[in-house]
């Protein structure tokens, strides 16, 4: 029989244990938008390209977010009236940076697809206003198809919504709510996760994170739970040379998803950041739109577009 004494060294002992997990939790639960969310580097937030360092026309976007914040983007339509005529590919990109760092990318869909394409600036990147959360930049993908329901001069039965790693998070987060799905044509996901905690896991290999409760977490992005829910065509891009994301996480997206129509294409020399990059990349896209050309929505719901508070053309 324990004595009181080691009764209460055994009591203070857990206490100290649960106390210092607590800690550790909450400072990572406090530090976890500057883990995930990384606008600042190389002086992204006060400088980003346009559209006319690749040679294309764009119009440059100021539009308020659901909440009031203010939010850029560039749109980049087919010239020569051409834009109500072909798809319009919206963009979300990673977590680093800004839009201006994947106008090498955009220009790629532009050129190969033959396509409108809509860069989205996410609140607290490059020159949009505010402070990246989950929820609002999950916001600011709603406020950018708003954006486009409004606009006179796109089909807007062929809308695809297309994300890059964290975007891909941000993107199926969007086609899993029933009002936005109505409005979407397909759904291209490249080296995208499950969610924050299993990315997390698979990162930082600190034993302690396979046992911490999913509160603890203050950004999610439960994509895995969401994927289900998604029933538009999908393409899943996945680089098999990627040393951030685990290609088994696109893997288990793809067995995960909801929609009917769905697709994985993997690149073998496909990094993290490079898959758009190889041979191959896009014309299994274009492949990929033409599959889908029998699921045409019917036609979406009017939007209330936001308030474009400036919209600027600009020629080359």
């Amino acid at each position: 029989m324990p004595s009181p004494a080691s009764e209460g060294y055994v009591s203070v002992a857990v206490l100290k244990t649960l106390s210092l997990t607590f800690s550790v939790a909450g400072l990572l639960y406090n530090a976890q938008d500057y883990l995930l969310f990384h606008p600042d580097d190389n002086q992204s937030r006060v400088f980003v390209h346009t559209p006319s360092i690749v040679d294309l026309p764009f119009e440059h976007v100021f539009i308020r977010s659901l909440d009031g914040t203010l939010i850029n983007l560039y749109f980049i339509g087919q010239a020569d009236g051409r834009s109500a005529s072909v798809p319009t590919v919206v963009f979300f990109h990673g977590n680093a940076g800004n839009m201006g760092h994947r106008l090498h990318n955009a220009a790629g869909l532009y050129c190969h697809l033959d396509c409108n394409v809509l860069m989205v600036e996410y609140r607290g990147y490059g020159l949009s206003k505010g402070h990246p959360t989950e929820a609002g930049v999950c916001m600011d993908a709603q406020a950018a198809i708003d954006y486009l329901g409004g606009r006179h001069d796109v089909d807007h039965k062929r809308i695809v919504v297309f994300g890059r790693s964290l975007g891909g998070a941000v993107a199926i987060d969007l086609a899993a709510r029933p009002e936005y799905s109505a409005k979407i044509w397909g759904l291209i996901l490249g080296n995208t996760f499950t969610s924050i905690p299993d990315i997390a896991t698979a990162l930082f290999k600190w034993p302690f994170l396979t046992v911490l409760p999913i509160f603890c977490y203050k950004n999610k992005f439960m994509s895995k739970l969401k994927i289900g829910s998604v029933m538009v065509p999908t393409l899943f891009i996945s680089g098999l040379s990627d040393s951030l994301v685990p290609p088994l996480m696109m893997a288990e997206l793809h067995r995960r998803s909801g929609s009917a129509h769905k697709r994985l294409a993997t690149l073998s020399a496909g990094g993290h950041n490079d898959t758009w990059t190889c041979p191959g990349y896009y014309p299994t896209i274009a492949d990929f739109l033409s599959e889908i050309t029998e699921y045409l929505p019917a036609t979406p719901p009017v939007s209330s577009s936001p308030s474009v508070l400036r919209s600027v053309v600009t020629a080359v």
